[in-house]
Order: C-alpha cells, then structure tokens, then sequence
C-alpha cells in the first residue's frame, strides 16, 4: 500500500499565515495551486517575452508540489523559520526528512520521477517557484488588506521589498502587468469585451 497521494490531499488540512488573524483563511493546497498558476506564468513570461527558454509545465509541477514537506511539519511561520540559524538549520533538516519520508511512500519505481518535484525542481525552475511562491503571499496579503484587514500591512510590505530585491524580470513584467486587478474587486474589473 502507497499512501503517497492521499498525503498530498491533505494539504488542505494545513493552515497558513498562523500567527495572523485572517479573514479568509488558506491552507496549503490552495496557495500550492495559485504558486503552480503563478510559475507557469512566470515561466511563460521568461520564455515568450524575454526569449529565454523555460518548461512552464516543469514550472508549475514543482510549484504544486514545493510544500509538500508541509504534511509532516505544518506551516511554520517565516518569523519563527528565520528566527535564528540553529532554528533555521533545524527546520531545513526536518524539511529534508519530510521529502524522504514522503518519497519512501511512493513505489521505488516513481520516486525518481517526484524526487526533483518534492526538492523543488530543478535549477531551471526553482527561483521561478521561489519567485512564485513570493508572488502569491503577497497577492494574499493584497486580498486581506482589500477586505479591511490591516493585519496583513507590513507582511505585504516586507513581500513587496524580497519581490524587488529579486531583480527578476519576469516578476517585474507580472507586477506591472497583472497586479492591480487583485487590488479590485470582480465589480471593479472592466470584464466587457
């Protein structure tokens, strides 16, 4: 018996942003699906407009799957993850014991295949995801600040600064393309053809 994906639906039992009072909570299965979105975009972005070559589908594979970990050790907050380099240090060796964990229930013969999707991807599309994975706490926080939640002012502040600091042209582009609607609600969109 391979218990490997009914672990992955149970990212849906992991909450986010715990440490914040949210007025629309999100699990982890949701932010993984709008990271996988936003990566194939960025990848899309990379390869069609600037003329780089990217695989947006690769993209949006490791973005599904890049807090996979997260079923072992929950959702802990950046605050906490960053504290200090011993909790730092310990985090990351219990992250790197999550992946084994979760590849040792699959059949040896498809480990190889999630074994790059649980790391993170390959190196062609991990500062993708990491950029993605960015892109969508900070459209998160946008949400909760539009619904009157202040809670979320300086999150989405000190995202907007590591989203800039990136130097990524690709998340530039989407920023000046595609951010202001998530600061609109559906009736604020102009949706006429």
């Amino acid at each position: 018996m391979h218990t490997f994906f009914a672990l992955i639906s149970r990212m849906k039992n992991i909450a986010r942003w715990a440490l914040m009072r949210n007025s629309s909570p999100e699990n982890v299965q949701e932010h993984s699906h709008m990271t996988a979105v936003l990566a194939h975009a960025l990848a899309v972005i990379r390869r069609d407009i600037y003329g780089v070559p990217c695989d947006a589908g690769a993209a949006a594979a490791a973005a599904l799957f890049h807090d996979a970990t997260e079923i072992f050790t929950g959702d802990m907050p950046t605050p906490m993850k960053y504290l200090n380099s011993d909790l730092t240090t310990a985090y990351k060796s219990a992250e790197h014991d999550a992946e084994s964990r979760l590849l040792r229930q699959l059949p040896p013969e498809l480990r190889g295949s999630y074994e790059p999707l649980i790391a993170g991807g390959g190196d062609d599309v991990r500062d993708l995801v990491k950029a993605a994975d960015k892109l969508s706490a900070y459209i998160k926080c946008l949400e909760e600040e539009r619904a009157g939640n202040r809670e979320f002012r300086l999150a989405r502040e000190q995202t907007r600064a590591k989203l800039d600091a990136l130097n990524m042209p690709e998340v530039a582009y989407f920023i000046e393309h595609f951010m202001k609607p998530f600061e609109l609600t559906i009736d604020e969109m102009n949706l006429e053809d």
